[in-house]
């Protein structure tokens, strides 16, 4: 049995012992909560699991947070569940890593599989515009405040690591996606800066200065795609959409409108947005959106198989490199390769904010409804929690376009 220890509380040091402080099943139900009444996307989700794991409870370690954060940028799939795999593997292995991914996704997907059949039994969600009107301002605001919490907690005042956020930060809010490139190019930037295989008086003097060669990574192919509209096919094409995208949740939704609505016809372009509103004001990862997807195209099992083939890739792809991350991440040539990717990650995740506002702050009461989302966020913190400032957004969108 674990010796309990209160929120906040760490070993002399500041690093945890040995003896995990928690169970298994204490974190399997937060992940099921936190998969349950988590609004906000990847940045709102991360900063979530650092504020209530790192922070309050001392679960884990900001290293081990930092680690797994790196690792999940590093792997294909969604930026939130890659991290909840990694930290359910710190402690409890490729068990915890199973329950923990299981209860994170198992939430949201029930929310989108009832939505689904809501959809397809009333012939589409015609008030659901009305509530995301607002309900998508106010998830953008809590976004953003995530996003600068992350930033000052993981990147500090460092200006290498500044220069890698703010080029990852822009090229994201341009592009409007994410390059694997970017992020290996960022992470071994660091290590020659830091860490260089012969000490240059160069990098020592000017290492900042090497931020000017990650414009050499901004390149970039197509992603190639499934073919057909069996339940193989399905199978075939969301496994693809979960091990070829890369970071949050936002950049897998250009990955399937080309497939979905523009090769395979499986959906017209109104039915994939509201799929995607859906996805977005509902708790838990935004990749959910595939198991609405695969609901409209065949039915519960269609539901099942793209859910299961979007995060299979990432859950390997994750637990089978943990355990060599977690023996060699204290290296100095590993930690600096870290602190350069998480910096990329923090970057990229930032400039999604841009992108999904450009979406949702339409007029001047959605910028208001941000900034007022925003505001209580700093003025009271817990004492505004975000699923309730959503779900008074959410009438709130009803009203005003009822009006």
């Amino acid at each position: 049995m674990w010796a309990p220890v209160a929120d906040g509380e760490r070993a002399e040091g500041g690093a945890l012992p040995e003896t995990p402080t928690y169970s298994l099943l204490q974190l399997v139900v937060y992940f099921l909560k936190l998969g349950a009444i988590g609004f906000g996307g990847p940045v709102a989700l991360t900063g979530y699991m650092q504020r209530d794991l790192v922070d309050r409870r001392a679960w884990v370690t900001q290293a081990e947070y930092k680690d797994g954060l790196a690792l999940a940028q590093l792997a294909p799939g969604p930026l939130a569940a890659q991290l909840a795999i990694y930290l359910g593997f710190v402690d409890y292995g490729v068990l915890g890593a199973t329950l923990v991914a299981v209860a994170f996704v198992l939430p949201s997907f029930i929310i989108v599989v009832i939505g689904g059949w809501l959809y397809v039994t009333y012939a589409g969600l015609s008030w659901i515009q009305d509530v995301f009107y607002a309900v998508g301002a106010a998830v953008i605001g809590i976004i953003a405040n995530s996003a600068y919490k992350l930033t000052t907690r993981t990147i500090g005042r460092d200006p290498l690591l500044l220069g890698i956020f703010a080029t990852l930060t822009l090229y994201t809010a341009v592009k409007k996606t994410e390059n694997i490139a970017l992020f290996l190019t960022a992470g071994l930037l660091v290590y020659l800066v830091r860490t260089p295989p012969c000490r240059l008086p160069w990098a020592e003097r000017h290492g900042a200065a090497g931020i000017w060669l990650l414009p050499l990574a901004l390149t970039g192919r197509p992603i190639p795609r499934a073919q057909g509209s069996t339940l193989i096919d399905i199978a075939l094409f969301f496994s693809k959409a979960g091990a070829f995208v890369f970071g949050s949740g936002l950049a897998i939704v250009p990955f399937l409108y080309g497939g979905v609505v523009e090769q395979f016809h499986w959906l017209n372009e109104r039915e994939f947005l509201d799929a995607v509103a859906v996805a977005l004001i509902t708790p838990g990862p935004v990749v959910i959106t595939t198991g609405f997807i695969g609901f409209l195209v065949a039915g519960f099992p269609g539901a099942i198989l793209a859910a299961v083939a979007t995060f299979l890739p990432c859950y390997l792809f994750t637990i089978v490199p943990a355990p060599w991350f977690r023996k060699h991440g204290k290296r100095p040539g590993i930690a600096a390769f870290v602190d350069g990717v998480t910096s990329a990650a923090i970057g990229a995740i930032t400039g999604a904010v841009f992108v999904l506002g450009r979406g949702s702050i339409v007029d001047v009461t959605t910028a208001g409804i941000a900034l007022v989302t925003v505001a209580l966020l700093v003025r009271f913190g817990r004492r505004a929690p975000e699923p309730v400032i959503v779900a008074v957004a959410a009438v709130l969108g009803l009203a005003l376009r009822a009006g």
